[in-house]
């Protein structure tokens, strides 16, 4: 369970000269607002902007981002509204949290039209300010974290959401760690027994997999060390969705997909990646 100081400590680690008093502040008035609600686990609402905040925070967001995560539901869920947020914290994180509300706000008959509303919806608030994007992703990821507590068609509908939104969003914007998370989360809400069955088949090679990553990343370190490059090699399984989308594609089962392993090769300069790939 994540705290304020915890949050905090994260944010002056990257930037030891910020103003943490703007999130010390907001989350004061999170705790005062959403008092007395709790999530459908049956924990202090309260506990989800801190979640979210948390997420921000290993992203190295600015004070701003912080501080709007832990009052991004206010508007919506509070007896809060936007001149308030104006008067207490300042037109930048008022509107920062008007634009994740937003977002949220549209629902529509068909699933079709729900969807491409919200993408369009998602697109001009990218247009505007980028942070909002980066709020509501790290919203989706802590709710679908949590997404147990759902009855199992809400379960399906807001794990197809995610994958047809918000994990190709974070794939478009860089954010892979996001973009993996959301995708197997979603898979395993989907189709949870094809899940697990990836999950065993992964498990059960996992020794020999990581005698292969170990033997790899002897291999590339070397060939660097050869050209006088310095770096760093990371190797791991790709994401499950991804493998299991190999196997559908590919048909086959997953003993017979052998590409399921991803190496990260990081220089100290952006020639340094060049003459790497040419070597």
């Amino acid at each position: 369970m994540i705290r304020l100081n915890d949050i905090i400590d994260q944010v002056l680690a990257y930037h030891p000269e910020a103003d943490v008093s703007l999130i010390e502040k907001a989350y004061v008035y999170s705790a005062k607002a959403h008092a007395g609600q709790v999530r459908l686990s049956g924990e202090p609402y309260l506990m989800h902007p801190l979640e979210v905040a948390g997420i921000l925070a290993k992203m190295k967001l600015d004070v701003f981002s912080i501080a709007s995560s832990l009052l991004h539901d206010t508007l919506e869920d509070t007896e809060t509204n936007l001149d308030d947020l104006n008067r207490l914290f300042g037109d930048e994180v008022s509107q920062i949290v008007d634009g994740v509300t937003k977002i949220g706000r549209f629902e529509y008959g068909s699933y079709e039209e729900r969807q491409a509303e919200n993408m369009r919806k998602m697109i001009l608030a990218m247009a505007s300010d980028i942070r909002v994007i980066l709020i509501k992703l790290a919203d989706r990821l802590h709710n679908m974290r949590t997404l147990d507590f759902h009855a199992t068609e809400k379960q399906r509908l807001i794990a197809q959401e995610t994958l047809d939104i918000y994990a190709p969003l974070a794939g478009r914007l860089g954010i892979d760690w996001i973009r993996t998370e959301l995708q197997d989360l979603a898979f395993s809400y989907l189709d949870p027994d094809m899940y697990e069955e990836v999950v065993g088949g992964l498990k059960r090679n996992e020794e020999e997999r990581e005698r292969y990553i170990k033997e790899v990343k002897g291999i590339i370190q070397e060939k660097l060390a050869g050209f006088g490059l310095k770096g760093k090699v990371n190797g791991r399984p790709k994401n499950i969705f991804s493998i299991y989308k190999k196997m559908v594609t590919q048909n086959l089962d997953l003993e017979h997909i052998f590409d399921i392993i991803a190496f990260r090769i990081i220089l100290e300069t952006i020639r340094d990646c060049y003459e790497a790939v040419s070597g």
